[in-house]
């Protein structure tokens, strides 16, 4: 395989599967981020980098490569739709939740062009809400798409997290040797962790759309 012009071929890749970073590349192809920044200093690109990607998003490997030839291998539902696992876990909108199964219990299909905007598709799932914590702008029984690749801290943002054996959904606040995770519920106190404690958090993923059900 030719080598490549770095710059154009990461241009093409973000357009097309919101891969926006080259952090974000190399936790896509499992690889060092290491591996990303020796590839654009060669210029050249591993061509099973090309092949993970065209199988994945559908991308014409021609396309990958040179830029050249239809965006996707076929123009058809499967590749203008992405589809997103909903697991059993679901998050706690009060004291934490201890469903905490990783099962897939089915698959949702959400056009591509909107997904890969918000963040990378594999990455995603989707999780049910309970509890009242979160109201009135999450409401239990509510559906979230959960980003695992948005780990960092955006002040005032929604994530699931983890801490121990539970799982829930707050908003974080980041500050020097804190971290807050705020209810929308004011029936609900703010919890603060400092030092060791911050430690025991696992930032899961930032939520970037919900979904409700009338009833």
């Amino acid at each position: 395989m030719p080598n490549l012009k770095f710059k154009p071929f990461f241009k093409r890749i973000s357009e097309t599967t919101g891969i926006v970073s080259q952090t974000q590349l190399a936790s896509f192809l499992k690889v060092n981020r290491s591996a990303i920044t020796q590839a654009k200093k060669n210029d050249s690109i591993p061509p099973k980098w090309i092949l993970q990607l065209s199988r994945k998003f559908g991308l014409n490997p021609d396309w990958i490569e040179q830029g050249t030839g239809n965006k996707f291998i076929k123009n058809d539902e499967e590749t203008m739709f992405e589809k997103i696992p909903k697991v059993t876990a679901r998050l706690s909108a009060g004291g934490g939740s201890f469903e905490v199964g990783d099962e897939i219990e089915g698959h949702y299909s959400f056009q591509k062009e909107w997904v890969r905007k918000k963040g990378i598709p594999g990455k995603m799932v989707l999780m049910d809400i309970f509890g009242n914590s979160m109201e009135p702008e999450l409401k239990d029984g509510d559906t979230v798409l959960v980003d695992q690749s948005q780990t960092a801290i955006l002040a005032g943002a929604v994530y699931a997290v983890g801490i121990d054996d539970t799982v829930m959904i707050k908003r974080l606040e980041k500050h020097p040797n804190k971290l807050v995770l705020r209810s929308d519920n004011n029936a609900y106190s703010p919890v603060f962790l400092q030092g060791d404690e911050i430690d025991t958090v696992r930032i899961i993923g930032k939520v970037i759309w919900i979904c409700r059900e009338f009833r």
